[in-house]
């Protein structure tokens, strides 16, 4: 039974969700179509722009992203206190950035005088766009729908480009969130469409990886705040410099060559994250595959089931096998 979008995506559970679109139809984002040979490479760069421009008009935060052959993965952060903190004209104007809104709406921005009664009725529709503003749903649509009629003008024709719905994954700890971010930062090389982090085309690693060259992170992604001591802070409670040298390694370890390998000098990062070094390699080949719409450890679970009304949830098992703290000896 397909599960209502508001059952899956709830800020005061988790403001971090991952997000997978997937094409229909032989579509491509990227990459060459084997029977026809012509080439879609130049699509990776369409929803890459697109994805990064919609992430300054709504109040979601793009932690992570990764641009493959016929899907992308996105991992975003609700901000709900910044689109709080927006005035109606902030809001109206942001709002127009994305749709015509209405008349009274396009009178206000042009400065035209409205009277109380207008100004009350142009409140409350900017309400609902608040609320648009600081959704994950809405924000999918807003680039799947662009995308979609850019495609199918350069193909000629109409129809379905992207699947139904996009899928979506509540990452509910630290733990989940960081294997999550370099599951997704690390599509291209087990695709064997990089060879490392740095050579990943249109992935937000990448795109770290170059600003980490400046002393500096990328104003266009959610930053890494270090180690807090809330569980969930004001940016990704990771250290930027831990996490890249937590994927480098997981890089060259999912490498087809070093299959089951693993250094002996292991990433700080995995000890303080309590997870175990073989645990987090099968983690970040089959984050997608293994798990459902929650994740997290089990307590998080227990805790997200609680407030979203749920008796239990899929995949509790494995989230408690491998997300779960190891036993102090």
């Amino acid at each position: 039974m397909t599960v209502p979008r508001k059952a899956l995506i709830c800020p005061d559970t988790t403001p971090y969700y991952h997000c997978v679109s997937r094409c229909v139809r032989r579509a491509f984002l990227c990459g060459r179509d084997e029977r026809t040979g012509q080439s879609f490479e130049h699509r990776r760069q369409w929803i890459e722009d697109r994805l990064l421009t919609l992430a300054e008009v709504f109040a979601l935060d793009v932690c992570g992203y990764a641009v493959m052959s016929n899907h992308y993965h996105v991992v975003l952060h609700i901000d709900r206190q910044r689109a709080a903190g927006w005035d109606l004209r902030e809001l109206t104007e942001r709002w127009h950035q994305l749709c015509k809104g209405s008349a009274l709406s396009q009178r206000f921005v042009r400065g035209e005088a409205l009277d109380s009664a207008e100004l009350a009725r142009l409140a409350e529709v900017a309400e609902t766009w608040r609320s648009r503003l600081a959704d994950v749903s809405w924000f999918m649509r807003m680039l799947n729908e662009s995308i979609a009629r850019e495609a199918n003008r350069e193909d000629q024709c109409t129809g379905r480009f992207w699947e139904g719905r996009f899928k979506s994954q509540a990452l509910l700890d630290e733990r989940a969130l960081a294997a999550c971010l370099a599951y997704v930062d690390l599509n291209p090389i087990r695709a064997q469409m990089a060879e490392t982090p740095e050579e990943s085309a249109h992935t937000s690693v990448k795109r770290r990886i170059a600003a980490a060259k400046q002393g500096e992170q990328p104003q266009s992604l959610f930053p890494f705040s270090g180690n807090p001591r809330e569980p969930m802070s004001a940016g990704i409670p990771l250290r930027l410099e831990d996490y890249l040298a937590l994927v480098d390694w997981t890089g060259r370890a999912l490498r087809e060559d070093k299959r089951g390998t693993i250094s002996d000098r292991l990433p700080p990062i995995l000890e303080r994250l309590q997870i175990d070094p073989r645990s987090w390699l099968y983690l970040s080949r089959n984050f997608e595959s293994r798990f459902r719409s929650l994740v997290g450890s089990a307590q998080s679970l227990r805790t997200a089931c609680e407030q979203l009304g749920k008796r239990w949830a899929q995949g509790v098992r494995e989230c408690e096998r491998f997300f779960s703290p190891l036993p102090t000896s």
